[in-house]
């Protein structure tokens, strides 16, 4: 039996990416935009495979102990098997490692069962965005996870 690894995007996931990104989002990312990401000192993107095929992704960009997760997808064929929640875990770990303060995301409401991952991993709804999303239009509801030593928001004002 064969066991799903997590490791750094290379130039060689480019094209899986690129493929699992257009079946999965109806906006998505080109393959020149996840090749740029390689070369972005402030970016992390892992990848999921087993036996060499690509069965998910995950990226964020950081500045400052701010950490913003952009990309989240994993093959609908390969779901439920806790590969996202494994590509999320390490960049919570990876900004954790890196003295982040908080992680954020978007997430469309209608999107009920990455909004169970990301409230299974801690993080908790502190704003939307109106009509974030097109085709189709819908609110982005914004999801923050503060991180152990991390200022909330609230904490940073006093």
């Amino acid at each position: 039996m064969t066991r799903v690894e997590i490791v750094s995007m290379a130039q060689a996931h480019l094209d899986a990416i690129a493929s699992l990104e257009a079946r999965c989002f109806s906006q998505p990312w080109s393959r020149a935009g996840f090749a740029e990401e390689l070369q972005n000192s402030n970016a992390l993107f892992l990848a999921a495979q087993e036996d060499g095929a690509l069965l998910g992704y995950a990226g964020m960009q950081f500045a400052a102990g701010e950490y913003y997760v952009c990309n989240i997808a994993v093959d609908p064929a390969c779901r439920r098997r806790g590969i996202g929640e494994a590509l999320l875990s390490a960049l919570v770990q990876a900004a954790v490692q890196r003295g982040g303060r908080f992680i954020s995301l978007e997430v469309r409401p209608s999107n009920q069962a990455a909004l169970g991952l990301y409230r299974k991993l801690g993080f908790s709804v502190a704003g939307r965005r109106k009509d974030f999303y097109a085709r189709p239009r819908e609110d982005a509801l914004i999801l923050t996870l503060y991180l152990k030593g991390g200022d909330s928001f609230a904490d940073s004002r006093h």
